[in-house]
């Protein structure tokens, strides 16, 4: 434990900012503006804070047998915790909360954590990650696009009952409002499913606590968009929209990158994206006796990564957070107004009613599977016997 500390230890540079450019151009960053010139430290906590994900090794071996590494192939998959988290964070802890070193955090946070840790029991471990991609046609150890990893989260997240998401992934390049809300204000569930969502969720975060979040009510909304935005190259026409995207109040930014080489977008800088990358291999770090997480190799402390928005390969999925019903209906006023009504050739549709033309909407519900969070790996290929017949209906 101690050696894995000492390996895990990230250097801070003497100047964080040092490598971006003189300009009186904002810097977005997750729906928040900020100036190089005036709140220079504003913008390293905002950073900072965003949890990162890269590469871990010594982990225990996915399915018994399988890579104890995730380094060549799972940084997609890092992405997309990345993503998540963040999700979790704005619900549990809201927008503006910020991390600091050696600071004490609140257990809300230190529970986020420990869902991602590297162990087959945690909610959203690289172990469950890997092994529900299965069901999408990815062996353990191979690349995952953006859609598969949103595709993956979206199965994964029935099992999560603390967190209480309704994960959304579009289709066709297309969000139905109307869909969304009927899953969003989705009954409660029974009590026998919600009995054993909560017995897989105590066993897989470690706690006796029983879960909230079973009343009626809107559930809170991670919508994920994936898109093509051009057949070889990023089409310049989507490069305006593709920006508002990052300064809207709900953005959660986008996963993408290049050929097998997958970054977190966080915001922008003019003509450039600045992202988290996950091309770091570092120590598997455990949860402490007491359920805190030595969490300092979990927020990146480096000058952040920019590229060019023309350099990024045209796959890509957006990510959004609707805490409340309220927050959704301002996003679907924002996408009308900056995104649908300015552009030609428009990134992607909204629309109020379901296509007739498409199958029925069915909200996806997790399989009656009475399992523990440790077996949740071993139960998948029932899980997915249990939902082939409505893996075309569900979006």
């Amino acid at each position: 434990s101690v050696l894995s500390r000492y390996e895990n230890q990230i250097t801070i540079l003497s100047d964080y900012l040092e490598e971006f450019p003189e300009t009186d151009e904002p810097v977005w960053i997750l729906g928040r503006q900020h100036h190089l010139n005036t709140d220079k430290s504003k913008l390293l906590l905002d950073i900072s804070a965003r949890l990162w994900f890269t590469y871990r090794r010594k982990f225990s071996p996915i399915g018994g047998t399988g890579p104890s590494s995730d380094a060549g192939w799972g940084c997609m998959l890092r992405c997309g915790q990345m993503m998540l988290a963040q999700a979790l964070i704005c619900r549990h802890l809201g927008r503006d909360w910020q991390w600091e070193k050696h600071k004490k955090q609140p257990e809300e946070y230190h529970r986020i954590l420990r869902c991602f840790l590297d162990r087959k029991d945690c909610c959203y471990s690289i172990h469950q990650m890997a092994q529900m991609g299965v069901g999408e046609g990815k062996s353990i150890g191979e690349w995952f696009g953006p859609n598969t990893v949103a595709q993956v989260l979206k199965k994964l997240a029935l099992f999560d009952e603390w967190n209480s998401l309704a994960v959304y992934v579009s289709m066709d390049n297309t969000v139905v409002i109307e869909d969304i809300k009927k899953m969003c204000w989705s009954p409660a569930q029974s009590s026998s499913v919600a009995h054993s969502s909560a017995h897989l969720h105590r066993s897989a975060l470690g706690q006796n606590k029983n879960t909230a979040g079973l009343c009626p009510g809107w559930k809170p909304l991670l919508l994920i968009i994936p898109l093509r935005l051009g057949i070889n190259h990023i089409n310049p026409v989507y490069i305006d929209a593709f920006k508002e995207c990052f300064k809207m109040p709900q953005s959660l930014g986008a996963l993408g990158g290049k050929p097998n080489n997958a970054y977190y977008f966080i915001g922008f800088l003019g003509n450039e994206l600045i992202y988290l990358d996950p091309h770091t291999t570092q120590s598997f770090v455990d949860s402490e006796e007491n359920g805190t997480v030595d969490d300092e190799s979990f927020h990146c402390q480096q000058t952040p990564h920019r590229m060019k928005i023309m350099s990024l390969d045209p796959s890509v999925a957006l990510g959004f957070f609707c805490k409340e019903e309220c927050d959704f209906d301002n996003w679907c006023s924002l996408v009308q107004k900056e995104i649908l009504k300015q552009q030609s050739l428009r990134m992607f549709e909204l629309v109020q009613k379901h296509p007739p033309h498409w199958p029925p909407f069915i909200p996806p519900t997790k399989p009656e599977v009475t399992t523990t969070g440790a077996e949740l790996i071993e139960s998948t290929d029932k899980l997915f016997e249990l939902e082939e017949e409505f893996e075309i209906l569900s979006v």
